[in-house]
């Protein structure tokens, strides 16, 4: 039951990331998610057919241990953003900004919840747990990840050397990170999730995932 609950939410979570880096780069004067359907909350123009629907259930059914999922990204152009220098890192940032903000807000709520609520307090550990992986997890400055955007913006001329070496192997890079960078990406996640929900609450809802 957890497990579905962490589907669900996964799939919701990240059509919100992505729905976030359309708002704001048509408040930065780029139309071209609005043009493309992209700027609605309504999950069907955001399916992956791959990556939403079937990797997750794959992974769900084969009891894989771990959950991994997406989105389609929306498209913009950076050459109609206002801010043509920080714009790009704007939005790149809103995505992984728009779990953090998920995380938070589930959080408080369950600040409030009586402490005799346990099951509803794991499923809303979930919403926090999911949107706090997704958000430190793109935050990795490894293209195609939201992070690249944010560094790229921030490099200075002298090091677009660097910028074209990982343009061209960030996604190797992000492979061997994913494969064998289990504590570099861990510890992030597991500080935020301890930071939010606190150590019990951590532990009861990663062991109601892995159960």
């Amino acid at each position: 039951m957890e497990m579905i609950f962490f589907v669900i939410v996964l799939l919701l979570s990240v059509i919100i990331h992505e729905y976030s880096h359309g708002i704001v780069a048509y408040a930065q004067g780029d139309p071209t998610a609005k043009f493309a359907g992209r700027l609605t909350l309504n999950p069907i123009p955001h399916i992956d057919l791959l990556g939403t629907i079937v990797i997750p259930l794959l992974l769900v059914l084969t009891k894989a241990g771990f959950l991994i999922g997406w989105a389609k990204p929306v498209p913009y152009n950076p050459y109609n953003l206002k801010n043509q220098r920080f714009g790009p890192a704007l939005v790149g940032a809103a995505g992984p900004a728009s779990n953090f903000l998920l995380a938070l807000i589930f959080s408080i709520i369950i600040f409030f919840i009586p402490e005799q609520i346990d099951n509803l307090k794991i499923f809303l550990g979930i919403i926090v747990y999911v949107n706090v992986v997704l958000g430190v997890f793109n935050l990795f400055p490894i293209p195609p990840l939201d992070g690249s955007k944010v560094l790229f913006s921030l490099l200075p001329s002298s090091l677009i050397n660097f910028q074209y070496f990982l343009e061209r192997f960030g996604f190797l890079i992000l492979i061997a990170l994913i494969l064998y960078g289990g504590k570099i990406i861990g510890y992030p996640i597991f500080l935020l999730v301890f930071i939010f929900l606190g150590q019990d609450l951590s532990i009861a809802v990663l062991d109601a995932l892995l159960s």
